[in-house]
């Protein structure tokens, strides 16, 4: 089956499937379905349930996206089929999908999981006669949107950016071979994810010991160039709103380490952080905090939820 072009290139429309609709989803979702030569369809196992299905079917009705009951009647009307789930879930739903998956049809595997899950998922879709192409988000989504960068790699991967740069992707093949995409952004993560892990350490502690001004002062003097109160408080707010999912994408760049044989203690440690994190998410307000508040606020709650808990204890 030749997969069908956008309307803008040949006057035929294409069909794109989301497996997950949570924020990158939606977001994808959104913006493909505003297009005039896209029909947009999504799955996302959470639909089954009641709170986050309702949610789902609230965004999906707005935007103008079908939802389905199942994976294999979304790859039954989808020429590209865009996996946008938890990397835990990443290797899971190519498995599933290799089962029904017609011949021909495109499967871009967005998720943050590691070079030998992509390889491994690679195969069993490619076997079963789709398109397998993956690719590594190299930002955060929410301020790009869909022309948030991203790394392809696989034997169709220039195929498949051509066929969607029309729709405003931004991608970029990084390599024909399965794995280096991934490899590039689990690396990269390791830096990024990490240096959110070491504020978040760093910057309460000197919080509860009343030194975070000759603290910032050091690193300023150190490295002049950044603002770290303001690099404080992007970071915290990352990680204290996507901490559960950075933790999952830690565990991952564990895993890519390992497959080299080195023993992934930072990353490791980093999941870790990020997970506890994603706790304090309610437990100490942290997804009540106003967007653009300072990192202050941020610790301060951590830091009272910490005595609470203290207290809690003692009693």
């Amino acid at each position: 089956m030749a997969p069908a072009r956008p309307a803008t290139e040949g006057g035929t429309r294409l069909a794109v499937g989301l497996v997950g609709y949570g924020e990158v989803g939606r977001i994808l979702g959104s913006a493909l379905a505003a297009h005039g030569g896209v029909t947009v369809s999504a799955w996302d196992v959470l639909l089954r349930d009641p709170a986050s299905g309702q949610s789902m079917r609230a965004h999906a009705a707005g935007a103008g996206v079908l939802l389905m009951e199942g994976l294999a009647p979304l790859l039954e009307r989808a020429d590209v089929v865009i996996s946008a789930v938890t990397a835990s879930q990443a290797e899971a739903v190519a498995t599933e999908a290799a089962r029904t998956i017609p011949r021909g049809t495109w499967f871009l595997d967005l998720n943050s999981a590691s070079p030998g899950t992509k390889v491994r998922s690679s195969g069993l879709v490619d076997a079963s006669g789709g398109h397998y192409v993956e690719a590594a988000i190299m930002t955060s989504v929410p301020p790009y949107g869909i022309k948030v960068p991203m790394l392809l790699g696989g034997d169709h991967a220039e195929e498949l950016r051509e066929l969607l740069a029309p729709l405003g992707f931004a991608m970029t093949v990084a390599a024909p071979r399965i794995g280096v995409a991934s490899a590039i952004k689990m690396c990269r993560s390791v830096v990024i994810k990490g240096l959110e892990a070491l504020i978040v350490e760093s910057f309460t502690s000197a919080r509860a010991y009343g030194v975070e001004d000759s603290v910032l002062a050091s690193l300023r003097e150190t490295f002049p160039g950044l603002d770290w109160d303001d690099v404080g408080s992007y970071l915290f707010s990352r990680t204290a709103l996507h901490g559960k999912r950075r933790a999952e994408e830690m565990r991952e760049v564990a895993v890519t380490v390992r497959e080299i044989g080195l023993e992934p203690l930072l990353a490791s440690a980093i999941a870790e952080r990020q997970d506890w994190m994603a706790t304090q998410k309610e437990r100490a307000g942290l997804a009540k905090v106003a967007k653009g508040e300072n990192w202050r606020v941020y610790a301060d709650r951590l830091l009272d939820a910490q005595d609470a808990a203290r207290k809690a204890s003692a009693d």
